[in-house]
């Protein structure tokens, strides 16, 4: 029965980590690992086609693509320029055709795969598409107004935050478009990854005019480098956030197949991108109507956004709607104090009620310490601490029975030819010596949730990038470069099998063996900060088993594998 215990608790674990593993796939936008479905290729897009295709994504009125798209193909081409702006973390270039923020570049964030150079999330290349825009649309009443095609003016100014300034202010102002005119003011931080933006509208003209003011942030549908391994991927793609429905993702493939389930009017939230470590948002204050959309616009070329529209604006006078656009890291505590839910686009998917209080703690124990290798180390101590006594119930469980084993061992050789004799021998040596078959696990099934759900906090922690540990581990969001702490965790796995006694039967005994060496191997592939949390774990689980089999009586016993 010892046997037929270990091999059930194998078997939950191996069946939990196939699950785990194929609902991560899918819940990241990735094709299932055991049972994939077909996938049409992507393409990349070009970058030239970010300008009229992309105006249909802002079409949910009235107001049909064809009038917006008809508007900026009639305007003849005007002289563009990309303008560079800079503050202490973050280096910015505008489009001055729609005044629109082309490329981001995170003077605090290094580029994993390219070295010496700095981690870049908005760019417009031929490559890449990944950019924030902002113009009018008519609405129902009609006209012609300034969008994000339309060549603006800077303001002049200076472009680089000085020394001692806290802000830095950069102006587009468009020509009149309809006797409207747009000016569109970004107000930069010091230490900020959030710009104030305002869009003040100007009616220059003899009626009133009531246009609708769209916000969007455009990306092609490609995962972001290095993020396309089986082993290793995350959520990329677009999410929206309202007080009704929370948070709510899209992947790009239901873009693709026009099941965008989300909600479509609001007065509260924001619309964003959403990639590993980084995010991008539009947010707007609560209390303003807005239309959310999820389009695609082009070949692999895809929107979120929202849509707000406007009292009627008389002549002669200006109406300014404020924004804010953050282009930044995910870091959960300056994203808690910019917007209600910003810090979900941090997703650590449905284990989230268990996975913040875990990293509010990681991040206290690094305030102290002051190295994120060694917090992840006193964070799994303190979880061990605080399921000692459920780990000793399951240990001193298995001490008894690794005990009474020889003996089980005797019977069952004994009686081998009469299995129902077997069966009532077996559980009268249980009842005699109060042994409970199971009682290791259930204790252990509690602890699951906690580990994952840890599991995702360090996966998901962009403060892991660039974070060293100690000697060889300079990066822990990347894989240990010489390999030792995946070798030291498969051979602390192969270390917790060997504490435990050989089944007698063979296939038994193979997986035992087999199945955690099999999860050992996608160790290899993930992050060094996982891979510590993990032989963390194992180190101190075979520290307490190791304790409690001796105060139990049951000296400690290596069992090799035999595969004959």
């Amino acid at each position: 029965m010892n046997d037929i215990r270990r091999t059930i608790l194998w078997v939950i674990f191996g069946f939990s980590m196939v699950l785990l593993w194929d609902q991560w796939q899918i819940h990241n936008g990735h094709q299932a690992t055991f049972f994939p479905k077909s996938k049409p290729p992507v393409a990349a897009a070009p970058a030239a086609s970010t300008g009229a295709a992309a105006q249909a994504a802002v079409v949910q009125t009235p107001v049909g693509s064809a009038q917006i798209a008809a508007e900026v193909s009639s305007k003849p081409a005007a002289a563009r320029e990309h303008v560079e702006v800079r503050t202490d973390v973050l280096k910015l270039t505008f489009d001055t055709e729609g005044g629109s923020l082309v490329r981001s570049e995170f003077l605090k964030h290094r580029d994993l795969k390219e070295t010496g150079k700095n981690f870049v999330l908005l760019d417009e290349n031929k490559d890449r598409v990944y950019v924030s825009q902002t113009g009018l649309i008519a609405g129902a009443a009609g006209g012609t107004y300034p969008t994000h095609k339309t060549v603006m003016a800077m303001a002049p100014g200076e472009r680089e935050l000085k020394d001692g300034a806290d802000e830095l202010v950069v102006k587009f102002e468009s020509p009149e478009v309809g006797g409207v005119k747009l000016v569109k003011t970004y107000t930069l931080k010091r230490g900020s990854y959030a710009l104030g933006v305002k869009h003040e509208i100007v009616n220059n003209s003899p009626a009133p005019v009531a246009p609708q003011l769209y916000l969007q942030l455009v990306r092609d549908g490609n995962k972001p480098v290095g993020e396309d391994s089986s082993f290793y991927s995350t959520f990329t793609g677009p999410a929206v956030y309202t007080e009704a429905k929370k948070y709510q993702k899209v992947e790009f493939s239901n873009i693709e197949k026009n099941k965008v389930e989300i909600e479509k009017q609001s007065e509260n939230g924001y619309v964003a991108m959403v990639q590993h470590y980084f995010a991008s948002a539009w947010l707007l204050g609560d209390g303003i109507k807005r239309d959310l959309f999820m389009r695609k616009v082009d070949t692999n070329l895809y929107a979120v956004g929202m849509i707000t529209p406007l009292e009627a604006v008389a002549p002669g006078s200006s109406k300014t709607v404020e924004a804010r656009l953050f282009v930044g890291p995910q870091e959960e505590k300056k994203l808690e104090a910019l917007a209600p839910g910003l810090e979900l686009v941090k997703d650590y998917g449905w284990l989230t009620i268990l996975a913040k209080p875990l990293y509010w703690l990681l991040d206290k124990l690094e305030y102290l310490i002051g190295n994120w290798g060694w917090s992840i180390v006193a964070l799994v101590v303190l979880l061990k601490a605080a399921f000692y006594w459920l780990n000793a119930k399951a240990y001193a469980s298995m001490a008894k029975m690794k005990a009474i084993n020889p003996r089980i061992m005797e019977m069952r050789e004994r009686l081998k030819d009469n299995p129902q004799q077997m069966q009532q021998e077996m559980m009268r040596i249980y009842r005699e010596e109060k042994v409970n078959p199971m009682g290791g696990c259930l204790p252990i099934m509690i602890q699951i949730p906690v580990f994952i759900a840890l599991y995702w906090v360090l996966l998901s922690s962009v403060e892991m990038r660039n974070a060293p540990w100690i000697l060889w581990v300079t990066d822990l969001s990347a894989k240990d470069p010489y390999y030792i702490l995946p070798l030291l965790m498969t051979l602390s796995t192969m270390l917790q099998t060997a504490l435990n006694p050989a089944p007698p039967d063979p296939m038994q005994a193979k997986m035992m063996w087999i199945m955690p060496l099999v999860f050992s191997v996608m160790f290899f592939a993930f992050p060094a900060g996982l891979v510590l949390y993990w032989l963390t774990n194992n180190i101190l689980s075979i520290a307490q088993q190791w304790i409690i089999n001796k105060r139990m009586g049951v000296p400690p016993q290596f069992n090799l594998p035999k595969f004959k």
